[in-house]
């Protein structure tokens, strides 16, 4: 079985054609729960930040905390769920990039750290009583109107939410060296070309051929600003998606090896293991292990 893939369709009021839905946190769990407490992924950009609750939240097998100013998140085809001890409490909003970019003549939303290319941070944690629940609430009450300009507004308190959680995130970070002349644009190019062609490609060239530069300029943007090489962004792509169809999907482990263009299973068991430390094998018994007991 896939991962589920949800559209915002499944969630908004079939009456309003914008691609964007906003909501408060419970009545958007108590509504979905089935749909959003088992693995999924999304087509649209997600954020959601707590103000009461705890649990656990999952994204493409790294788990966060969730707690009373949790800011969460996600960009298109990420893999996750939610876990709670205690009642959650908050506000989530979602939208896709047409919407966006629809209103927006300006900017786009891959300028703002938590959507970066790759050095995407998917949690930031804040005051939840400072103004950024004001700017949460100004954004819900936006969504229900019938005002004119409703769209306008909604995006402008939208960039609201997003510049300020920018300036606290940056206010410990320094993100200098992703702004250089160049390579954000170059690695946020990669990123499309790996997402797009990493089951058959897997050497740096096809990509550094793909962007008409030479793989030493390619690696050299890769290392400077993500401290990895070319290779290595390669192979994260290629674990991500054996991963999730390991535990995901009811596919055999040498179907899921020649799904991602291994012709050979015990190559590909070398190569995960060499990437992991665990056998593909090890690996699925790990994690039904730890879902079973989480």
């Amino acid at each position: 079985m896939k991962t589920p893939v949800l559209n915002i369709d499944q969630f908004k009021p079939a009456e309003l054609a914008d691609e964007v839905y906003v909501n408060r946190f419970s009545d958007h769990f108590l509504k979905n729960k089935n749909l959003i407490s088992k693995p999924h992924s999304h087509d649209f950009y997600l954020c959601v930040f707590f103000t009461e609750g705890n649990g656990i939240h999952e994204i493409d097998f790294n788990t966060y905390n969730i707690n009373p100013g949790s800011v969460f998140f996600l960009k298109p085809g990420q893999t996750h769920f939610w876990k709670f001890d205690k009642k959650p409490q908050g506000y989530i909003f979602f939208h896709s990039k047409a919407f966006y970019e629809m209103y927006s003549l300006v900017h786009q939303l891959e300028i703002f750290p938590f959507y970066y290319p790759y050095h995407n941070v998917p949690q930031v944690h804040i005051d939840f009583k400072n103004e950024v629940q004001t700017l949460f609430e100004n954004v819900l009450d936006e969504y229900i109107s019938t005002r004119i300009l409703r769209e306008l507004k909604l995006l402008n308190g939208i960039n609201d939410i997003y510049i300020q959680i920018t300036r606290m995130f940056t206010s410990t970070i320094d993100l200098t060296k992703y702004s250089k002349s160049g390579y954000y644009k170059i690695l946020e190019q990669l990123e499309q070309a790996i997402n797009t062609y990493f089951e058959q490609e897997k050497l740096p060239r096809f990509y550094a051929d793909l962007l008409h530069i030479t793989p030493r300029h390619l690696n050299r943007v890769v290392h400077e600003t993500l401290d990895k090489t070319t290779t290595q962004l390669i192979a994260d792509r290629v674990i991500l998606e054996a991963r999730r169809l390991i535990v995901h999907s009811k596919r055999s482990l040498s179907e899921i090896a020649e799904c991602l263009g291994f012709s050979d299973y015990a190559y590909f068991s070398r190569y995960f293991k060499s990437n992991t430390g665990l056998s593909p094998l090890a690996f699925q018994k790990r994690y039904k292990h730890i879902s079973k007991h989480s």
